[in-house]
């Protein structure tokens, strides 16, 4: 059906709202196209999309079709879906707790109860919630970090994990199959809630959630009164729960940035609600240096990410990366738990294919075994799913996007156990003389100097989403043999499940889902990995390396990403 066809429909629609009908009205042919071109992926990590009227934006009709596919999806596990119900929370953005509500009746509609947030809450304790609950599944309307005109529809199973492909294929395939979204058939909110299938929730669940983080504390008697901490929300649902963790844990002098603990979904202070991004922390750093501060840290606007900025020997403050937050954590956590004598006699730590090889050197030191995942969160949380019926114990599960998680109680990453866990790291080597800087210094003379970059090329639109697809397609048919002066010596190409030994000549099989991603060994054990962005408009080029000197390791960073963009370049000129 084209666009033309698509946009006509949705004028003629006689209950439309108004506000999408005016919107309509006022569109471009190039703003109709984009919105009507195609129907907005639902994918395996769920949908996210600008908000707006079309087939290919975040609306009341995407949500309902959505919900609609996810619902019959549950109703197909068992009859006692409809009496463990479905857990909704939500962000600051745009028309958040609308969708919430929309997702909350679509269910309720079908017979399924919806505990619904009373007001904005972290997508970790989303997480938790469902498994206190025993509820069936959970959806967290948010966008993340993304820009403000997006949001997004996130979806979980009974464990509180994101569903991984398996499971969401089945329920793509019921909303793909929806082919009227207009004939979704929803009760009034007023209906729904007399009738008991609409519950409003908050206070207990977050009684609860806050108690099992505070329990993760390794050292709760190390001095925090003398660590002296900034913290910014981003304008986003951690404000309240990452504030009241740290106050209730003792730690007196936590500095917030006041502008932006107001939930507001433009993101006004910031360019970007990105803790990735340097930008982020402005305000932060100005605060930091007011009060002199040991840590900054921000959380995005979901509370799922953590992004810590530290004092470096000149005193400015640097922003860590995900990896180097990872390696301090893992550090922190295995070494105090040795010395208490309650680490794990087997356990599992988890990264991604993307991480750095870093933490992966830490845990393996201390004894424990490594798995690395597909990127993506709900991997590791299927993982500590997975453990369940063994002898090993969760440890640790991080990725190299700023997401972490300590405690296992939650299965998705958690910024509010991790801010605390950093806090704690900070307070504990305070009173032993160390920054956190400093113990990234020791980790580097330890173990190596591991040093990362992530490069994001965007490419908006239909034509940019199939250069995207031709970047990949180019690399996988004509491998690459040298990169910044080194041999290629390995290939993973996890679409066709396949490991390439360069040198050797042979292949072996991964054992992973199918991803259109691939990754690049180097002879000095460099890497490079290309991928496809699931929730922007994006390729990802992510690059790590070691050397025995962080001046090496930056040059080779550089060299490689200088090869891998110039090769970029000439397939999407």
């Amino acid at each position: 059906m084209s666009f033309e066809t698509e946009f006509n429909n949705w004028m003629g629609q006689e209950n439309l709202e108004s506000y999408l009908k005016e919107q309509l009205e006022n569109m471009t042919e190039v703003e109709k196209e984009d919105a009507f071109y195609r129907n907005l992926e639902f994918g395996t990590g769920g949908m996210r999309g600008v908000v707006g009227p079309g087939t290919n934006r975040m609306n009341i009709y995407t949500i309902r079709k959505a919900n609609e596919g996810f619902a019959k999806y549950l109703l197909g596990l068992g009859e006692d879906a409809k009496e463990r119900g479905v857990v909704i929370a939500y962000d600051c953005r745009h028309f958040s707790p609308e969708f919430a509500m929309e997702s909350a009746k679509v269910m309720a509609s079908h017979g399924i109860k919806a505990y619904v947030f009373e007001s904005l809450r972290p997508t970790p304790e989303l997480s938790f919630a469902v498994r206190y609950l025993n509820a069936v599944g959970g959806i967290v309307v948010t966008a993340s970090h993304n820009p403000p005109e997006y949001n997004g529809y996130k979806i979980y199973d009974e464990t509180g994990c994101q569903l991984v492909p398996a499971e969401a294929d089945q329920v793509i395939a019921l909303v793909d199959a929806i082919e009227n979204v207009f004939e979704i058939e929803v009760k009034s909110e007023e209906e729904l809630k007399a009738a008991g299938l609409i519950e409003i929730i908050g206070s207990e669940i977050d009684d609860v959630y806050t108690e099992r983080v505070k329990a993760l504390e390794i050292n709760p008697d190390c001095n925090k009164k003398d660590l002296k901490i900034v913290f910014t929300p981003l304008h986003g649902t951690a404000n309240i729960p990452v504030r009241r963790v740290l106050t209730e844990c003792g730690y007196d002098q936590l500095h917030v940035v006041e502008e932006q603990c107001v939930p507001d979904p433009n993101f006004s202070t910031v360019k970007s609600p990105n803790p990735e991004e340097a930008s982020a922390f402005e305000m932060a750093i100005t605060l930091g240096n007011e009060i002199d501060a040991d840590i900054l840290i921000a959380t995005d606007p979901d509370a799922d990410r953590v992004g810590l900025a530290v004092k470096n020997p000149e005193g400015e403050y640097v922003l860590l990366t995900g990896n180097q937050t990872g390696a301090i954590l893992i550090h922190y956590i295995l070494s105090q738990k040795k010395a208490h004598g309650t680490l794990p006699a087997k356990g599992k730590v988890f990264n991604t294919i993307v991480t750095s090889d870093m933490g992966a050197a830490i845990a393996r030191s201390y004894g424990f075994e490594v798995v690395s995942t597909l990127t993506g969160f709900k991997f590791i949380g299927e993982q500590a799913r997975m453990l369940e019926d063994t002898d090993y114990e969760y440890v640790f599960g991080y990725e190299e996007s700023y997401g972490y998680l300590i405690g296992d109680f939650v299965r998705d990453k958690d910024s509010v156990q991790s801010v605390l866990m950093c806090a704690e790291a900070a307070a504990y080597y305070k009173q032993n003389g160390k920054t956190l800087y400093d113990v990234l210094m020791e980790l580097y003379e330890t173990y190596g100097c591991y040093r990362e970059a992530l490069v994001n090329i965007t490419l908006k639109g239909k034509e940019g989403a199939d250069k995207i697809q031709s970047i990949l397609a180019e690399f996988r048919e004509f491998t690459p043999l040298t990169v910044a002066g080194k041999d290629v010596v390995a290939v993973e190409d996890y679409k066709e499940s396949i490991h390439t030994d360069l040198k050797n000549d042979t292949t072996t099989a991964i054992d992973l889902p199918k991803s259109n991603v691939l990754k690049y060994t180097l002879e000095d054990g460099s890497w490079f990995v290309l991928r496809p962005s699931g929730t922007e408009p994006k390729a990802k080029v992510y690059i790590g390396v070691v050397a025995d000197v962080l001046e090496k390791a930056d040059e080779q960073v550089a060299k490689i990403k200088e090869d891998v963009l110039s090769r970029v370049n000439e397939i999407i000129a």
